[in-house]
C-alpha cells in the first residue's frame, strides 16, 4: 500500500516586480525577481480510482474542488489513462493576495502527483500552460522571470536564502486583472536583479488606488525597526518586510497581530 505523500505549496514573493509593456495579447511584460517562504499551503495525495479534491484549511471557503481549480486542472492534466488521486489541500494562504496561492498549489500538485504516479514527465510545458506564475512556482527558487513571468533563469545573488520575512495581508482580496487594468502604462524602466532593493513593484500605485488598505500595511511595516525592504509583492494586497534577524521580524509581527488582529500575517524565511 502507498503511503500518503505531502508537498509544500510554496508562497512566492515578488522582491521586485517591473511592468514594461502592456501586450497585444492583453499580457503585460514584466521584469521580476521571485523568491518563495519556506511555508505556504500544503497537499497531501493517495492512489485513488478516480481524481477527487478536497480543500480545508482557514481560506477553504468558497473555493471550487471541480475543473475550474488550478489544482484540479493540473491533476488533470498530468494523470495517466487508468490513474486516479485523492488530493487534500490545505489552504492556508489568503485568496487572491499576490503571492501565488493558486499557482503554488497547481506546481505542488504536479511535483506531488508526478511522485505518486512514479511519472518522470517534464512538468514545465504542463506548468506553462496552467499560468504565468506556475512555472516559477515548479521550482520555488529565487528566480528572475521576464515574459509574463515564464522567461526563468536561477539568481544566485547575496543575501536572499534565509532571510527572515514577514508577510502581511489588510485580509481584503485582490484580484489580479482590475490591477493590471489600472497600471498607467508608463514604462519605469528596467529592472537589474542585482539592484532588487533599490527597485519598486511597478503595481503597487494601482493597488493601492483600489485596496487603499495596502498604504496602511506599508507604513505599518516601514515603521518597524530592523527592516531591509518593505514591498507590495506581486498585484497585491500582501505586503513583506524582510528583517536582519528572526527577533526584530517577530516584533513587528506581534505589533501587527495586536494593532490589527483582522489582518493575516506569517512569518517565515526565504528558501
Amino acid at each position: 500500500l502507498m503511503p500518503l505523500l505531502t508537498e509544500t505549496a510554496y508562497a512566492k514573493i515578488n522582491l521586485a516586480l517591473h511592468v514594461r509593456r502592456r501586450r497585444n495579447d492583453g499580457y503585460h511584460e514584466l521584469e521580476t525577481l521571485f523568491a518563495f517562504a519556506d511555508q505556504g499551503d500544503f497537499l497531501s495525495a493517495e492512489l485513488s480510482p478516480e481524481l477527487l479534491l478536497n480543500i480545508v484549511g482557514p481560506f477553504a471557503d468558497g473555493l471550487s474542488c471541480g475543473d475550474d481549480n488550478l489544482v484540479f486542472r493540473a491533476a488533470s492534466a498530468l494523470r495517466p489513462t487508468g490513474m486516479g488521486a485523492k488530493i487534500t489541500l490545505h489552504k492556508n494562504l489568503p485568496i487572491a493576495s499576490g503571492i501565488g496561492g493558486g499557482s503554488a498549489d497547481a506546481a505542488a500538485a504536479l511535483r506531488l502527483l508526478s511522485r505518486l504516479w512514479l511519472l518522470d514527465d517534464d512538468l514545465l510545458p504542463i506548468a506553462t500552460a496552467l499560468g504565468a506564475d506556475v512555472p516559477a512556482c515548479l521550482y520555488s527558487e529565487t528566480l528572475w522571470g521576464e515574459g509574463i513571468g515564464e522567461k526563468l533563469e536561477p539568481w544566485l545573488g547575496e543575501g536572499i536564502t534565509g532571510s527572515s520575512l514577514l508577510l502581511v495581508n489588510p485580509s481584503v482580496p485582490c484580484p489580479t486583472d482590475p490591477i493590471f487594468g489600472a497600471w498607467d502604462g508608463q514604462d519605469r524602466g528596467a529592472l537589474h536583479p542585482e539592484h532588487w532593493i533599490a527597485a519598486r513593484n511597478d503595481l503597487e500605485i494601482p493597488a493601492v488606488s483600489l485596496v487603499p488598505e495596502i498604504k496602511l500595511v506599508l507604513a505599518l511595516l516601514q515603521a518597524q525597526p530592523g527592516h531591509r525592504i518593505v514591498r507590495m509583492s506581486g498585484s497585491g494586497a500582501t505586503c513583506f518586510a524582510l528583517f536582519d534577524c528572526i527577533k526584530e521580524r517577530d516584533a513587528a509581527c506581534a505589533i501587527v497581530n495586536s494593532t490589527h488582529p483582522d489582518w493575516w500575517t506569517m512569518a517565515a524565511s526565504l528558501r
